[in-house]
């Protein structure tokens, strides 16, 4: 009768656990250069001016507003 014996493979196991280190370092990568070009396109955006914008299709960045009440501005006309 022949010897035999038998192996346990835990080669598979390694290269799986690489597998999910590498793909999950690969989508933190990708999301880090998203961030990235995101915040470029906000700079570069910021960096025009509303006619440039208006040319490329983007609407005017809007204005900040300043938004008073009935009642105060009602108060300040009665002070007057």
């Amino acid at each position: 009768m022949a010897h035999t014996e038998a192996h346990a493979k835990t080669g598979a196991s390694k290269r799986r656990l690489l597998g999910i280190a590498s793909s999950t370092v690969a989508a933190a990568v990708a999301a880090f250069v998203a961030w990235r070009r995101s915040i470029a396109g906000r700079r570069a955006l910021a960096d025009l001016s509303p006619h440039e914008l208006r040319d490329i299709g983007c609407p005017e960045p809007p204005a900040p507003k300043f938004v008073v009440g009935v009642g105060l501005m009602t108060d300040l006309m009665s002070m007057r």
